[in-house]
């Protein structure tokens, strides 16, 4: 079992020092709705990408919780999945395939370089497209698509989606390395 240790020297609960950390922000908050629910995701959108920082691809690859299928990789292919499925439900036109078929995103997460900067790549262009698509919508109580779902209830799904699964992430991190810190 690794030890556990955090970047962090000012607070030792997080991941880094607030002078290090990307997602700190000194000045005031968001003002408005909009704004909130899109700083909270996109903080949260690099929370995942901090806490798959400085592995290998065996270790992102690593199912630390057997028999769990889970590892960072998957996340990371599962939320890139997640980015597009949500987006096909308001996208005109005929649904984006699934980018790794039925159960792909974390059975075939494996440790190979080619595999996680495919992953990564499908994870950024997915969440542009997401965002692209949102981008058209600024009325918060707008409905869209076939559903007539809220464009408030996408933005708070995708960020509850990335809250859930950045909890696994921190536990999956420190599994592999020791690296705590939220």
């Amino acid at each position: 079992m690794p030890e556990r240790w955090s970047k962090a020297s000012v607070y030792p609960d997080m991941w880094a020092d607030p002078d290090e950390d990307p997602r700190n922000n000194d000045g005031v908050s968001p003002d408005g709705e909009l704004a909130t629910l899109q700083d909270y995701l996109t903080n949260y959108r690099l929370t995942l990408r901090l806490k798959c920082q400085g592995l290998n691809p065996e270790e992102l690859a690593r199912r630390s919780v057997p028999p769990s299928t889970m590892s960072l990789l998957g996340l990371v292919r599962h939320l890139a999945e997640v980015e597009r499925d949500w987006r096909n439900w308001i996208a005109p036109g005929d649904p984006a395939p699934k980018l790794y078929g039925p159960g792909g995103d974390f059975e075939g997460a494996v440790g190979e370089q080619a595999v996680v900067d495919g992953a990564f790549a499908d994870l950024a262009r997915e969440q542009a497209a997401f965002d692209a698509v949102l981008a058209a919508y600024p009325d918060l109580g707008a409905r869209v698509g076939q559903d007539g779902i809220a464009v408030r209830e996408l933005w708070v799904h995708m960020i509850e989606e990335y809250a859930r699964h950045c909890g696994h992430a921190d536990l999956l991190r420190e599994c592999i390395d020791g690296r705590v810190g939220q």
